[in-house]
């Protein structure tokens, strides 16, 4: 028996319900009324009795209270056996309609039932009909029967309806005695009693609640009273309550010959005679609140009676109103007629003296209007200016809009505006700013590109020495190279020395050479076909560099719109030749590395275009990297290592848990779980502010990249017909997410998307997250799901999907960009209205590289023998060495003079040999011709009016005119001769010496060679070139608009370069002050060594050092094994850790029995860079296999007091 006790409060320990079972129904237990259907409810009052049993000190449950726990379960479920018989028997109570048999099953002890009075039987019963009734029909079932719990409530219920009837009958009672006082207070106070539940009554009606109430008594009381001292009230939940007057009791059942009182008042009679008379009293208290109101009612209808009378008496007048008006007409016309005849005979009398006044009278008014009117304008002189000025202005606009809009502007109107195509004097300060600006703008680019190198090199070299692959005197040396190279040493480098006899040495053999090279460059600048076949005729890594350094400073890094105009046709052209000749598979344009896309990207992500990328992404990158709390893993096994080292490290024991996992075994872990979810939320919310940031900022986009994302579209489906436009707009999603604005989300340092100081960098969790949100942008830019390895992040991509659909929609917007022609507003009269020409600053080795290629391939770039270029080269002959284009003495050429005269810039005012101006080309070439025209009639018509062209020249100029035209000439003579070089516009065919009729004759001449090569025509008097003019004078005010843009623009990057340039000089001293740093350290370190041992003694150390057992170690499990030794060898083995000089690193020291076998230094930094990349376990001694985590618990616990 009593082992059979102790294998229950086992099993009752371990929750083994089955042994529990066996046991209690084992016959050998001795346990007796057990019963097979109540094995639950003992085991688990067993369990109940052994949780109160601990909580109470005891853990053992005697044989006793096993045998009580039984017999209480057994009495228990007999006593719940019994209450559902009761509960039955209730129910059939109900069913048979007897009252007091539902009684005797309520009272019945097993129901055990609360409360239940015999003297509200039949209301119990009627309480317990309805909620049958109700629960039948709640719940659609007719033979739905009361629970325990409703029969309870019923029958509380009931009680409560019962008390409640009792005080309504008593409330009643004493009304009618208050009534019979006829103490209109004490009627009040019974009327106001909660229990009568009477609503309405107002204190005011107080006497005529008395009133009325009393005489509806005394007329019950005249039929005389019946004697009978009940009363029946209907009350709430439609039963009958019988009240008896005297004992002042009630029931619910009828009395035995029962008679209704005759003479006391019900409810509804005492409701009805206060409803009333607070009705009554409520009107009487409106009608006096709106006296005033029923005033003005009835002043209304009274005004109404009145306007009513007088309207029937206009009416009648009206009516009678022809008769009337002929009344009045014919008694002033009598009048009239007499006062005129008596008037008139009076002036004939009187005719002449009449003359005489009216001559005085008209004379003294106008004398007096004219002195009133010349008054008045001297008054408002000011106000005349003002609305002359107006007048004319308005005639001024009107005249322009003619201009602007019309298709066939009068001649009157052009030679009003024709003044605008002269140069002012702030064209010229503009022009002069311009170029300045211009030449600081590459100038700067060109030295933060050399800075950049160099300081790039210096981190190659930091790098290398830190790993100690080079020494430090090399990286000194290359130090001092690191020069802060000023705008004026630039400039020194770009002005040559005209004394040494460079290329613009004023000799005629130079200046044959520099005007050759000048239209050399101006056709390869204007025609990009060159340039385009030239940069796929050489290796990828050769082109790459040629368009780095040749042909980005052709274009003056785009720093005006002509130049970017033509870099952005290059890019085309080239672009359209790669495609065409070297793409065969569209998607060899996402996995190759096209020539011109690379280009592209370059120079839109260069400092043109940085300020872009800066606005689109700078603020979300600044956000992302504020959170420090932002944490994105999206790998299973990272965030399983991540989290097994933080369990380590808080509890400084080993985890349980094996170190290395596959990512399915690192997702059964709820925790892996979870934190994965929470980072894929995390990732989704970052990664959508990205997303928007990008998707509204289309317009900031420079129009390079759209203009190529268009061209890229356009040519690829030209192509490939046969492509979809999703898989063109993937590749437009390539060419615009993916290499331009994903590397910079990557590596935001890198592309001065943010500002780092000198020396800062961004942290590993940063790059962890900028890397995981350019991922997912990168998935979404390509509709691409995460598949196979990356299953574990399948719930992103439905956001994948419909953020997809967003890029689309940008890519569609982001190439819908207007033509070159129509942004830039190029055509070919642009040359008009152009003040400067284009000048190149480049150095002299990239000119003589660039010489060099276009040698060696210009038959592939031109294969036509009769095309310019062969004839430019030709002119140049053999490409010539550096020293002869700078005027120096030869050099030897290893000499590192050679780079440095190389990199020597010199400036190209660029000109075009087959456009120079003169009698014979003038008449080969109808576009010369027809510009050179163009200028003599702009001339002639500023000072000879007339309608049409044909009736100026026809006309002859008068003396007057051509005064005022040679003076106009003097004046441009003087202004030309101010004018720099480099602004001044190629001379017209004719001299401004001609007078104005023989520019009219040259004019008629050219007109005439013109109309024989069809450029013009007759028959609508040379209407076309006024239209021309017209055009010339609007793309003037064009002109200067995107002058002052470019202006502003350039001044923008120039400030931008110059704080590149700052920050390149920050860094420059931060690594100055590193090798400083260095090179005192090594100082320092060779005076220590050179002093003698016994010179200084080492201070001691304030941290002890510690040792342990390798068994202790074990335990901790720090240890985890040694090699080839047993665990009950451990002891031997001791383990000295004490701190060195150096802060963070340790002395760790071996000894196997005594003997010391081994010293090693172990850096705390490097346990931290192990913890960091989730290594678990290291090896020390090569031997011993330590617990990462757990080794630097214990560091922190024992020397850092962590």
């Amino acid at each position: 028996m009593l082992s059979s006790v102790v294998l229950i409060n086992r099993a009752l320990d371990v929750g083994d319900r089955n042994s529990m079972w066996r046991q209690l129904a084992s016959a050998v237990t001795g346990l007796s009324n057990v019963e097979d259907e109540y094995a639950q409810r003992y085991m688990d009052e067993l369990m109940r009795l052994k949780a109160v049993a601990r909580e109470e000190g005891s853990d053992y449950l005697t044989w006793n209270d096993i045998q009580a726990c039984v017999d209480q379960v057994n009495l228990t479920i007999q006593e719940e056996h019994e209450r559902i018989v009761a509960i039955g028997q209730i129910n059939e109570a109900l069913d048979g309609g007897d009252p007091q048999n539902t009684l005797e099953a309520l009272l019945h002890s097993a129901a055990k039932l609360t409360d239940v009075d015999p003297s509200v039987a039949q209301h119990y019963y009627d309480k317990l009909l309805e909620a049958r009734r109700e629960k039948a029909h709640e719940t659609e079932d007719p033979s739905a029967v009361l629970w325990l719990d409703e029969i309870q409530n019923a029958v509380l219920m009931s009680n409560k309806d019962t008390q409640e009837a009792l005080q309504f009958s008593q409330a009643i009672q004493a009304i009618n005695r208050a009534v019979d006082s006829g103490e209109a207070p004490k009627t009040l106070a019974a009327l106001r009693s909660p229990g009568a539940g009477l609503y309405g009554v107002t204190p005011e009606c107080v006497q005529n609640y008395q009133d009325d109430l009393a005489k509806i008594k005394q007329d019950k009381t005249q039929d005389g009273d019946n004697g009978s001292d009940w009363m029946k009230h209907w009350v709430k939940g439609g039963h009958n309550y019988y009240y008896n007057l005297k004992t002042g009791e009630g029931s619910w059942t009828e009395p035995a010959d029962f008679l209704q009182n005759n003479t006391q008042l019900n409810k509804e009679d005492i409701q009805s005679v206060v409803s009333g008379v607070t009705t009554t009293y409520n009107r009487e208290q409106l009608w006096l609140a709106n006296e005033s109101l029923i005033a003005k009612l009835q002043a209304g209808c009274r005004g109404y009676l009145v306007r009513k009378g007088l309207k029937e008496r206009k009416d009648f007048l009206k009516s009678q109103d022809p008769a009337i008006t002929t009344i009045q007409a014919h008694f002033r016309g009598y009048k009239q007629r007499k006062v005129y005849i008596k008037r008139k005979e009076y002036l004939n009398d009187h005719s002449e003296d009449a003359v005489k006044i009216q001559s005085m009278v008209r004379m003294h008014q106008a004398r007096k209007k004219y002195r009133d009117r010349l008054k008045h304008f001297k008054d408002h002189i000011n106000d005349v200016v003002k609305i002359q000025a107006f007048i004319r202005a308005n005639k001024a606009r009107d005249d322009y809009k003619t201009l602007i809009n019309a298709d066939d502007p009068p001649m009157a109107v052009v030679r009003k505006f024709v003044h605008l195509l002269d140069h002012s004097d702030q064209d010229f300060q503009e022009e002069l700013d311009l170029m300045r600006l211009r030449e600081e703008v590459v100038t700067n680019i060109r030295s933060n590109q050399q800075l950049e190198n160099d300081l790039n090199l210096m981190d190659i070299k930091i790098g290398l020495l830190v790993k100690n692959k080079i020494t430090l005197q090399e990286v000194v040396s290359h130090s001092n190279k690191l020069t802060k190279k000023n705008k004026g040493e630039l400039s020194n480098l770009m002005m040559m020395n005209k004394q040494r006899g460079g290329l613009k040495a004023l000799s005629k053999e130079k200046r044959l050479k520099l005007e050759a090279y000048q239209y050399l460059f101006y056709l390869l600048q204007t025609n990009p076909t060159y340039l385009a076949k030239l940069i796929f005729q050489m290796p990828q890594n050769k082109s790459t560099k040629f368009m780095d350094s040749v042909i980005f400073t052709l274009y003056n890094y785009a720093s005006n719109q002509r130049e970017e105009y033509l870099l952005l046709k290059l890019f085309k052209t080239a672009l359209q030749e790669e495609i065409k000749s070297k793409v065969d598979q569209i998607q060899e344009i996402v996995t190759g590395n096209p020539t011109v896309i690379k280009m592209v990207v370059s120079f839109n992500r260069g400092a043109r275009g940085q300020n872009a990328l800066r606005q689109i992404l700078a603020p979300v990158v600044k956000e992302i990297m504020d959170d420090k709390t932002l944490n994105i893993k999206t790998d299973p096994v990272d965030i399983y290592k991540s989290w097994v080292n933080q369990m380590e490290t808080q509890t400084g024991e080993a985890s349980k848990l094996p170190y290395e996992v596959t990512p399915e075994q690192a997702m059964s872990h709820e925790e892996v779980r979870t934190r994965l979810e929470a980072s894929i939320k995390n990732m989704r919310t970052v990664t959508d502010k990205f997303l928007s940031a990008i998707i509204v900022s289309v317009d900031k986009i420079p129009y390079g990249m759209r203009f190529t994302s268009k061209v890229l579209k356009d040519t690829l489906h030209e192509k490939f017909p046969d492509a979809t436009e999703d898989e063109l707009l993937k590749i437009v999603g390539n060419l615009l997410y993916y290499r331009y604005m994903n590397p910079a989300i990557v590596a935001p340092d890198a592309f001065d998307i943010i500002d780092l100081s000198a020396g800062g960098q961004l942290t590993t969790d940063q790059r962890r997250n900028l890397g995981s949100i350019a991922k997912m942008l990168q998935h979404a830019a390509s509709n691409k799901m995460f598949l196979g390895d990356n299953a574990h992040l399948n719930p992103i991509n439905e956001y994948l999907s419909s953020s997809y659909q967003k890029f689309r929609r940008f890519f569609l917007a982001a190439c819908d960009v207007p033509s070159l022609e129509d942004k830039f507003n190029v055509d070919q009269y642009s040359d008009l209205v152009t003040l400067q020409k284009p000048v190149i600053y480049i150095s002299i080795g990239e000119v003589i590289n660039t010489h060099t290629l276009l040698l060696d391939h210009q038959d592939a770039i031109a294969s036509e023998h009769n095309d310019p270029i062969h004839e430019l080269l030709e002119d140049l002959g053999e490409v010539p060495t550096i020293e002869s284009l700078i005027g120096e003495n030869p050099l030897p050429p290893g000499d590192p003079n050679r780079e440095t005269m190389g990199k020597t810039e010199v400036s190209l005012t660029l000109a075009n040999k087959f456009d120079v101006p003169g009698e014979a080309n003038a008449e080969m070439d109808a576009r010369t011709l027809l510009l050179n025209t163009k200028r003599l009639i702009v001339d002639v018509i500023r000072f000879q009016p007339g309608e049409t062209l044909t009736e100026i020249l026809e006309g002859a100029a008068n003396p007057e005119q051509e005064v005022e035209y040679q003076r106009a000439m003097q004046r441009r003579a003087i202004r030309d001769a101010k004018t720099p070089e480099k602004m001044k516009q190629a001379k017209p065919v004719v001299d401004d010496s001609l007078t104005l009729q023989g520019k009219k004759d040259k004019i008629r001449s050219n007109l005439q060679r013109l109309a024989e090569l069809g450029k013009v025509h007759p028959e609508n008097r040379y209407q076309d070139l006024i239209n021309d003019i017209a055009k010339d004078i609007r793309n003037q005010r064009r002109y200067r608009q995107r002058r002052k843009a470019e202006l502003v623009k350039l001044q923008q990057t120039n400030a931008a370069l110059n704080s590149k340039t700052a920050f390149y000089n920050v860094q420059i001293d931060y690594y100055n002050q590193y090798i400083k740093t260095c090179m005192d350290n090594l100082a320092s370190n060779k005076g220590k060594l050179s002093k003698k041992p016994g010179d200084t003694k080492a201070k001691k150390s304030k941290q002890v050092s510690q040792k342990y057992t390798a068994a202790r170690l074990h335990e901790k499990g720090v240890l985890i094994e040694i090699e080839d030794l047993q665990t009950n060898q451990f002891k031997n083995v001791i383990f000295e850790i004490s701190p060195s000089e150096a802060v963070g690193v340790f002395d760790v020291k071996a000894k196997f029995m005594g003997v010391h076998l081994e010293t090693l230094q172990l850096e705390y930094q490097d346990l931290l860079q192990l913890q960091y990349e989730g290594v678990a376990v290291m090896k020390l001694f090569d031997r011993a296999t330590i617990n990462v985590n757990l080794l630097i618990f214990l560091l922190n616990k024992k020397f850092y007091g962590k």
